[in-house]
């Protein structure tokens, strides 16, 4: 992996693309690392410059606590951020990383360097009440979660030297869901394009619709075949609908 501007361990840059007009930046699940997004981040090379971020506690930063905490982790990732709000760029989260993403793009637009649209995948809109929504606590319930919604490959999960190594990152991204709690403030005047997937057991269409309210701009739900990870299986349409948006929004630059 390739850490980028100089020794911040938060931004990996698999194919750098400094001449692109645009950027994106990814924001991985619970127990999700930089690297998921290495397939998105080849795939839009070099339109669009792919920034994914790595969360303490996983991979090369496994030596790290996780933070168990979304706004603190929202605020150091905008901090890290900060000297790549210069040219247009988008936050794309999953799951956990779309509330991740939503806290971030909130910072960034009160410090005047918001996002020109926010990608949220596979998670209800945060202002949502969350009092009846599953949340696994024990190492057992999270490890039949993650099988639940397949995001770890069981093979993974039978391994105790793999588990040893994720089962920490795993537990306090858990925690931190289970813990926050959405604070009422201005939406974001950027577009949001929302995905879920129809089959996903805790990202209903109707729960992904309301995002709608934290934006004063323009709204988009895709609703595609699949359970929570649809976006693997899915990736060629979700990437079609980020590359036309993603344009649209540099498009007044390039013309001028």
């Amino acid at each position: 992996m390739t850490a980028i501007h100089g020794d911040s361990p938060w931004l990996r840059n698999f194919f750098p693309a400094p001449q692109a007009p645009v950027r994106l930046v990814c924001l991985a699940h619970a127990g999700g690392s930089a690297s998921f997004y290495f397939p998105v981040a080849r795939a839009l090379s070099p339109r669009v410059e792919v920034l994914a971020v790595q969360y303490p506690g996983r991979q090369d930063r496994r030596g790290e606590s996780a933070l168990g905490d979304l706004e603190v982790l929202s605020e150091r990732i905008v901090q890290a951020l900060e000297p790549w709000t210069g040219k247009p760029y988008a936050l794309f989260g999953h799951s956990m990383g779309a509330i991740v993403g939503f806290e971030a793009a909130r910072r960034l637009q009160a410090a005047g360097q918001g996002p020109s649209r926010l990608f949220v995948s596979g998670r209800r809109a945060p202002s949502l009440d969350t009092a009846g929504e599953y949340q696994p606590v024990t190492d057992e319930e999270v490890l039949t979660e993650i099988a639940r919604l397949d995001g770890t490959g069981r093979e993974l999960l039978e391994d105790e030297e793999t588990l040893r190594m994720i089962l920490p990152a795993l537990r306090a991204d858990y925690g931190a869901v289970r813990r926050y709690r959405y604070r009422p403030g201005p939406a974001l005047a950027c577009p949001i394009t929302a995905f879920t997937g129809d089959q996903d057991p805790k990202a209903t269409a109707e729960q992904v619709r309301a995002w709608r309210a934290h934006t004063t701009s323009a709204f988009e739900l895709n609703v595609l075949p699949g359970g929570h990870f649809f976006l693997v299986g899915e990736q060629r349409r979700v990437l079609s609908t980020v590359r036309r948006q993603l344009g649209s929004a540099v498009r007044p630059a390039v013309v001028s």
